[in-house]
């Protein structure tokens, strides 16, 4: 399995989500002081979770 890397910032699309104030907290701290949006660590870890999805599916 790859280990997660915190990615630069990519092209996206606005979506509207609501995250519980301990997980935005934690992700905050995981970014701060690298050259990473919210947006895009939470992009790059629902794209790992459906990876594993598919893995495990097969």
């Amino acid at each position: 399995m790859a280990k997660f890397k915190i990615p630069s910032i990519p092209s996206t699309v606005n979506k509207t989500i609501r995250f519980p104030n301990n997980i935005v907290e934690d992700v905050e701290t995981a970014i701060k002081g690298k050259d990473c949006t919210f947006s895009a660590f939470v992009i790059a870890a629902v794209k790992m979770a459906l990876d594993d999805l598919n893995e495990t599916d097969k």
